[in-house]
C-alpha cells in the first residue's frame, strides 16, 4: 500500500491506505479524529466536511491521496493552541446553534472556510455558501445567528488597532 504523507490540524503525520480510500476513513480510523462524522457517504449531507487548503470539502469522497501535499483542518483542529475556540466554533455555542450536534462539523467547517475567505459575506451570499448542507432538526435560522454572529467576531480581529495600541 501507498505511504502518504498528510498535515492534518497541524501535524505532519504518515498513513498506509489505497489511493481510492476516503479520506474521512483514515481521518476517523487511522488518526481517531471524530469531528468529521460519516452521514451519507454520497457527498450529500456534509457531515464529513474538511477545510482542505483553505476550502471546505466532503471528505467521504475525497480520497486520502488528494490530502498529500495540503494541509487538512479537521474540528479538532480550529481551537487555537491555548484552548480557545475558533469564532465560529464560540459563535456556535454562544448562539446555542445545535440541537442535536450532529451535522454540527458541516455547518462549522463550511461556515469557517467561507468566512476566512470572506468575513463581509451578505446574509445572501453566507446562505449561499451554506446551501448544500442538511439539518434534519430544522435549526437553520440558529445556524446563520452563529455565522453573523463569527463574521462579527472576525472582522473585529482583522480590524487594525488604532495608534497607541488605544481602542
Amino acid at each position: 500500500m501507498p505511504n502518504y504523507h498528510l498535515h492534518v490540524n497541524g501535524q505532519p503525520c504518515a498513513v498506509d491506505a489505497d489511493a481510492d480510500t476516503p479520506a474521512l476513513y483514515v481521518l476517523r480510523n487511522d488518526l481517531g479524529l471524530t469531528g468529521p462524522k460519516f452521514g451519507c457517504g454520497l457527498a450529500q449531507c456534509g457531515a464529513c466536511t474538511v477545510i482542505h487548503e483553505g476550502t471546505a470539502i466532503r471528505s467521504c469522497v475525497t480520497p486520502v491521496a488528494a490530502l498529500q501535499g495540503g494541509k487538512t483542518v479537521t474540528m479538532e483542529g480550529l481551537a487555537h493552541a491555548d484552548g480557545t475556540l475558533h469564532p465560529v466554533q464560540q459563535a456556535f455555542v454562544d448562539e446555542e446553534a445545535a440541537q442535536c450536534g450532529y451535522c454540527a462539523n458541516a455547518w462549522i467547517m463550511t461556515m469557517t472556510a467561507a468566512l476566512e475567505k470572506n468575513p463581509n459575506l451578505s446574509d445572501a451570499e453566507l446562505r449561499e455558501a451554506l446551501s448544500g448542507l442538511k439539518c434534519r432538526c430544522g435549526t437553520h435560522m440558529a445556524f446563520l445567528r452563529a455565522g453573523r454572529r463569527a463574521a462579527a467576531a472576525l472582522k473585529s480581529a482583522q480590524a487594525p488597532a488604532t495608534a497607541g495600541g488605544a481602542a
